[in-house]
């Protein structure tokens, strides 16, 4: 069983059958069935509650089919208890591999590139076993495609996640595959999502079951439609009472005769066996009438079992458990056959303490412990709900003072008696020992049950516990293997800190922040450096620099903008006490990317400006570099195309001095948007290619993913919207393949606003539809506004005013909740645009007014001149052909007045699309270099197509990275 279907303690031996799951047997059958037959992935999920049996089901199910599928391999991962982001795919591909406990790490690299060598032929071994190192603690050296996506954790995560399905797939032609994870109640976020990605798009003949507590609901109420009909969801529930009657006396069968010379007598005193009556066993009334002999279980321990147990069989093992050690079961000695044998003291059952609680049961468990034991547990509880054998030796020792002479003889025999007692609670089932460990040369073990661990740490005095923090602290601290693992540096800060050691509680907490980010788990890298700095106060300023850029970085990349700017604000703060330029240089750089997504143009540009200038005064030439590149997308977002060409080819020669290819074809990109948007529709097409091209070369997967959006937005604003969608089509299947479902819904939508222009509205109503499915899915709020303001268009263009209204409106609402001024100016736009075609009825004119007003002033006040000249152009188009207005001289002048605002704006400047892409900033080592680091952008407004054609903008959002 695992450790949660264990419940209050292991149970004897397994002795009962698995019964009442038939059904559940039957559906794991089919799907395995499915995968053989159609060579295709499924996916069996079983809920249910501590105890209920879902590993036993499990179990049963892989050795009744062991013989039917001998070629199928099972490969099993469980979250443990202390989940790091990616804990249960650690604990899946190292037993995959056959990584054993204490492996040397040569040794292990080299088993792990031999077998992925024989799995995936000559198929770029190194880019894979770089990736999969990851997930199981092993460095690799770096490829050309790594080295490209050291700088953006996003896209080196979706590349991981591409890859970890392409090596399974590949794994499964050579042989049907069965994943298991459990305990994925307690996996973390990225563990689940990265889960259901597999579920979702893996591909052969693969069969992924997943056990569960009903928690996993809770947190994905959604879980069971992940993967659609490839996916089954089976809640276990407890078994009914003839079944639980059965399972119990199948668990007391040894109290039962087994033979015609086996004969049991039960009686208010004593339960014994024949051989027992004939040896004259006292207490025993041999001349008792043939009515008192029972020939099977007793049925009042099985009625007790079943009275606790209430159809959990866990418990019911328990049950049995408990009947040992309170003396209504005695052993005795097996029978001839080897197998055990029971004597029931159905006397002792009314006076025994049973219990009638789970929490009755746990203290009845631990009253049967020898001092001794209960110690022993007591140290293993402080440790955690995972320890070591190494920690208990240290704690055994902790106060004691060094003999005179320091033997080895000693220590061995400390040892053997430790190990001794372990091997007896995990007998007794308080313990169960890991099959590897965290640290060589030390045993790894969990308690079976967490209320035995908790009614432990009850016990204890404060003060012992104290004690027994600081010796485990000090013990994990001289581990190697602690440096390199967030879980353990997590579980080091909280010894740290409840022997009062905040500071260096902290630190700890930093580095596993720094751990988690480098592996790309941003989420549990957010929670530890929100944790570390608040711990760590007003200490260690250069450290909390550091922290405060990674951490408001991972918040950027979770959408908390507010909280990332308050990140950076701090980090400013510090690096200006500390005169520290460079550091200063990449806060303001930060800071002014934040203002510029939001649609604050002004404020963006002074802090980009003085970034500029401090990275100058600190000669940090790849901080000059984005900014540069950065100064140049403000101009572009401005509609000062000229001047954007001037700075963006700029910061495209210092990228080239340099020699980074990815950040070449970075300004490559940004350089050919603007080159568009000039009408420079040959360079622009030129320059896309030449970064697409690079881009392939170093399997920058996600960079191409943008190329071909801008390549199919030039497509789109030459009316070849036949081409626009081949690109666009094509940049939807690699967003596919590597699983950014944020690019799938982004280019879901430029595809729908390709159909609308293209006079299809009722397809680009089906395909937008998909992209505010998935957007609303991801809680996506920017790009689920794009999605429903591009259908807006798409259900105008095909008459049906009520549904675009409704969906404009919503898609207001999203853009003002974002607080992105340049989206809201837009939205509103478009719904100025619906209302004047008669989307609220005839009473329509002032609403219409009003909308468009707010267009305009957004757009002043952000100094948008782009945006504000599409405003002024849609306003006049109504102002002159809405019927209110016919007579209206004043508002004719009006609509004059502002159509040649506008011609004098796209007399210098064409329409926009797709926002400019993103560079790392913060240097940490010495000048010239900087941390990988990932700035996420929000979307920009969309494309509109050339300004003689008045109309609504394409939705070209792009979440670009650097």
């Amino acid at each position: 069983m695992s450790r949660e279907d264990s419940a209050i303690g292991a149970a004897p031996p397994a002795l009962a059958p698995l019964i009442g799951r038939e059904a559940e047997l039957s559906a794991l059958a089919r799907a395995l069935d499915a995968v053989e037959r159609e060579r295709s992935t499924r996916t069996v999920t079983l809920v249910g509650p501590p105890g209920i049996g879902k590993s036993r089901l499990v179990r049963e199910f892989l050795e009744r089919r062991r013989q039917g599928s001998a070629a199928l391999r099972v490969t099993s991962g469980s979250t443990g208890d202390m989940a790091s982001a990616y804990g249960v795919f650690t604990r899946l591909l190292r037993a995959r591999f056959g990584l054993s406990d204490g492996m040397d790490k040569d040794a292990a690299r080299a088993e792990v590139r031999s077998q992925v060598a024989h799995v995936m032929g000559d198929r770029k071994v190194g880019d894979v076993i770089y990736f999969l190192g990851q997930f199981i603690g092993l460095a690799f050296g770096d490829s050309p495609l790594t080295r490209a996506v050291q700088d953006d954790p996003a896209q080196a995560d979706l590349i991981r996640r591409a890859v970890l399905k392409a090596f399974l797939e590949a794994d499964a032609v050579h042989g049907p595959l069965c994943l298991i994870f459990e305990d994925l109640h307690a996996a973390h976020d990225d563990s689940l999502a990265l889960l259901r990605y597999l579920i979702e798009y893996l591909t052969g003949p693969v069969l992924i079951v997943c056990a569960a507590r009903p928690e996993l609901l809770t947190r994905q109420d959604d879980w069971g439609k992940v993967g659609d009909r490839r996916h089954v969801l089976l809640e276990l529930t407890p078994l009914g009472e003839a079944a639980a009657a059965e399972m119990a006396r199948a668990l007391l069968a040894p109290c039962a005769p087994r033979g015609s010379d086996d004969v049991v007598i039960i009686d208010v005193v004593d339960v014994v066996d024949v051989a027992d009556v004939a040896d004259g066993v006292d207490g025993v009334d041999v001349k008792r009438p043939e009515s008192q002999f029972q020939p099977g279980v007793p049925a009042e321990l099985v009625e007790a079992a079943c009275s606790f147990a209430n159809g959990n069989p866990a418990l019911l093992e328990q049950m049995v458990r408990i009947c040992h050690e309170q003396g209504v079961i005695e052993e005795l000695s097996p029978d001839s056959a080897g197998g055990p044998r029971w004597r029931v003291h159905l006397g002792k059952l009314s006076t025994a303490r049973l219990p009638m609680t789970v929490e009755d049961a746990v203290n009845v468990r631990l009253a049967a412990l020898d001092h001794d034991g209960r110690q022993l547990l007591e140290q293993a509880a402080t440790i955690g709900p995972v320890f070591w054998s190494g920690a208990l030796f240290v704690l055994g020792r902790a106060g004691s003072q060094a003999p005179d002479l320091w033997g080895e003889e000693q220590s061995d025999k400390d040892l053997d008696r430790i190990n001794a007692a372990l091997r007896s609670l995990c007998d007794r089932g308080y313990l169960r020992k890991q099959s590897e460990s965290s640290f060589a040369g030390s045993d790894e073990y969990v308690f079976v049950h967490a209320k035995e661990r908790e009614a432990l740490q009850k016990r204890m005095s404060a003060a012992a516990q104290r004690r027994y923090h600081h010796a485990i602290a000090e013990w994990l601290e001289q581990q190697v293997a602690v440096r390199a693992s967030e879980e353990l540096l997590a579980e080091l800060a909280t010894h740290r800190e409840r022997i009062g050691d905040a500071v260096r509680a902290g630190l700890s907490l930093l580095d596993a922040g720094d751990v988690a980010r480098g592996r790309y788990s941003n989420a549990k890298a957010a929670e530890y450096y929100a944790r570390g700095l608040s711990l760590l106060g007003d200490a260690h300023v250069a450290r909390r620099i550091d922290a405060l850029h990674d951490y408001g970085d991972v918040l950027q990349l979770a959408g908390r903008i507010d909280d990332a700017l308050a990140a950076f604000r701090e980090m400013l703060t510090l690096a200006y006490r500390l005169d520290n330029r460079r550091k200063g240089g990449a806060a303001h750089n930060r800071i002014g990317r934040l203002y510029r997504d939001s649609g604050s143009l002004d404020e963006a540009g002074k802090h980009l400006t003085t970034a500029l200038r401090l990275f100058e005064g600190a000669r940090d030439e790849r901080g000059i570099a984005s900014t540069i590149d950065d100064i140049g997308k403000l101009h572009w977002l401005r509609g000062e195309y000229q001047e954007a060409l001037k700075w963006l080819r700029d910061a495209l020669a210092r990228r080239e001095r340099m020699g980074d290819r990815r950040s070449i074809a970075l300004s490559l990109n940004n350089l050919g948007l603007a080159l568009q948007d000039s009408g420079e529709f040959k360079q622009a097409l030129n320059t896309f290619e030449r970064s697409l091209a690079i881009r392939r070369e170093i399997s920058d997967l996600l960079g191409v993913v943008m190329s071909l959006n801008n390549l199919g937005m030039i497509a789109q604003d030459q009316r070849d919207h036949r081409h626009a969608l081949e690109l666009f089509e094509e940049a939807l299947e690699v967003a596919r393949q590597v699983g950014d479902r944020n690019r799938t819904a982004l280019i879901l939508t430029n595809i729908g606003g390709t159909l609308y222009r293209s006079g299809d509205p009722d397809e680009a109503v089906r395909v937008l539809q998909q992209a505010e499915e998935l957007c609303d899915e991801l809680g996506d709020r920017l790009g689920l506004a794009e999605a429903r303001r591009a259908l807006g268009k798409a259900y105008m263009l095909r008459g049906d005013l009520e549904k675009a209204r409704d969906s404009i409106s919503r898609a207001v609402d999203l853009f003002a909740s974002v607080r992105s001024k340049v989206h809201l100016g837009i939205a509103l736009r478009t719904l100025g645009e619906i209302t004047a075609a008669g989307g609220w009825g005839s009473a329509h004119t002032k609403s219409a007014r009003a909308y468009f007003a707010r267009s305009v002033s957004i757009f002043e006040e952000t100094g948008n001149e782009l945006e504000l000249a599409r405003t002024f152009q849609a306003y006049a188009r109504f102002l002159t052909t809405d019927r209110s207005f016919v007579a209206n001289m004043a508002a004719r002048r009006e609509a004059v007045a502002m159509n040649e605002k506008a011609e004098a704006i796209f007399a210098r400047l064409k329409v926009t699309s797709v926002r400019l892409e993103d560079e790392p900033t913060l240097p940490t080592g010495p000048p010239g270099q900087s941390v990988p680091t990932k700035s996420s952008v929000s979307a920009s407004p969309g494309r509109s197509p050339a300004p003689e054609e008045p109309s609504f903008p394409n939705p070209g959002r792009a979440s670009t990275s650097s």
